[in-house]
């Protein structure tokens, strides 16, 4: 088959979890099929990355995502006023559907379209209308119940403004999940609650009904990660991804306000360090720097250093969907986890074997300060993590699921 993958990140390097899944799904179609990438580009995509993916694809194009404030202002404010959701009107650009018909016509022999994320189904519903007479099958690869990222977040929202707008998109992405779903031949859940958390919304069922469904949970190559090998008298706490995306930025600013200075009162000499893009400033409310037990190191090409040194790994968050890759990292590293019940939403965790599970702030600093004077425990919980990630989350097994989608 002639498979057109479309991307709203390039998925390479691997340094986010949205790449994660469309690499190796990615890797894997190109291993059984032809493949041309699509994909949007940032300014801080490498040159390296493109040449990588040239070297899996019968073709790469990339076309550069334009974003500024007072476009993101303008598609805000024209979906207050209509039923479009702002997180997907903002992503619709022109140029990238114009590319996705030249590509189409100049093929010609395209016999599938795949959408990495939501993001990417209008173009691909657009990919298929401009494919006039031959009609290719279409898949949506569905990272997430999108529409429960801005629900949850407004359930966490002070600010009654933020939580009527999060509430607002929440509803309208609802609408624009379903009937996009039901426009496609096939649709890839990564977490089965997902799916389900979609299909619950549902109140009327249309007669055309809803096209398959699998659900593929995202993975990793856990046999090409060695397990981290920790140097003695380990203190850190750390807490790894762009924060950028919001429920990462208000999951560990909960942790620094609420969780880190019970943890702190118990081990004084402990440290808690964020890794990731744009970290938000925790203390701007009053002014202060961060106390000195808080390390914010920005993105991090290297990890290694810091993951010799960590005790824990936290994934404190609220909100969100789909699957956490870096809760597999983690698992690959061998680093014993303490995760909220939505944090390890999606995933085959299981308290006390391969993680520990916490949603209070005082469930939370138990859980750390615990790992932290019992290393036993915490070799333990980490030696459960490798385990479970080689058996359930191995691309080279798990993945030949896509043979169903797309038979050779």
């Amino acid at each position: 088959m002639h498979i057109l993958f479309l991307t709203q990140v390039l998925p390479y390097p691997l340094d986010a979890g949205p790449k994660v899944r469309a690499y190796y799904a990615l890797r894997y179609l190109a291993s059984k099929h032809k493949v041309t990438l699509l994909s949007f580009v940032r300014a801080s995509d490498p040159p390296a990355a493109v040449d990588h993916l040239r070297s899996l694809c019968a073709a790469v194009y990339t076309l550069p995502m334009t974003r500024s404030p007072w476009r993101d202002g303008w598609h805000l404010l024209r979906s207050l006023a209509t039923d479009s959701p702002f997180l997907i009107a903002r992503d619709w650009l022109p140029a990238m559907a114009d590319q996705v018909e030249r590509i189409v016509h100049e093929m010609g022999d395209i016999d599938a379209i795949h959408a990495d994320q939501l993001w990417m189904a209008p173009y691909a519903l657009h990919a298929k209308e401009a494919a006039n007479g031959h009609q290719p099958q279409i898949v949506l690869d569905q990272h997430n119940a999108v529409f429960q990222i801005p629900r949850r977040l407004a359930e966490h929202e002070a600010n009654p403004l933020k939580r009527l707008i999060l509430s607002l998109e929440a509803r309208k992405l609802v609408r624009f999940e379903q009937e996009t779903c039901r426009q496609f031949d096939h649709v890839a859940w990564v977490t089965e609650e997902d799916r389900m958390a979609l299909r619950q919304t549902q109140t009327i069922h249309h007669a055309n009904g809803q096209g398959h469904e699998t659900t593929i949970p995202i993975c990793v190559d856990p046999l090409s990660t060695r397990t981290v090998q920790p140097r003695n008298n380990r203190n850190r706490v750390t807490f790894l991804g762009g924060m950028h995306w919001p429920p990462n930025a208000e999951g560990i600013a909960w942790f620094a306000r609420e969780v880190w200075p019970a943890v702190q009162r118990q081990i004084p000499d402990s440290v808690l360090t964020l890794i990731g893009k744009q970290p938000p400033n925790l203390f701007s409310k009053d002014g202060n720097a961060p106390p000195e037990s808080i390390d914010i190191t920005g993105y991090v090409e290297d990890l290694q250093p810091y993951l010799e040194e960590t005790a824990v790994f936290i994934v404190p968050l609220h909100a969100g969907g789909g699957m956490r890759v870096k809760i597999l990292d983690a698992w690959c590293w061998g680093l014993p986890i303490v995760s909220t019940t939505i944090g390890a939403e999606g995933l085959a965790a299981s308290h006390g074997e391969n993680l520990l599970l916490a949603d209070s702030a005082e469930e939370f600093a138990d859980a750390v300060v615990q790992l932290l004077k019992r290393p036993d425990l915490a070799k333990t919980i980490g030696y459960g993590g490798r385990q479970t990630v080689e058996a359930q989350y191995n691309w080279h097994h798990i993945y030949q699921a896509w043979d169903e989608i797309y038979p050779c």
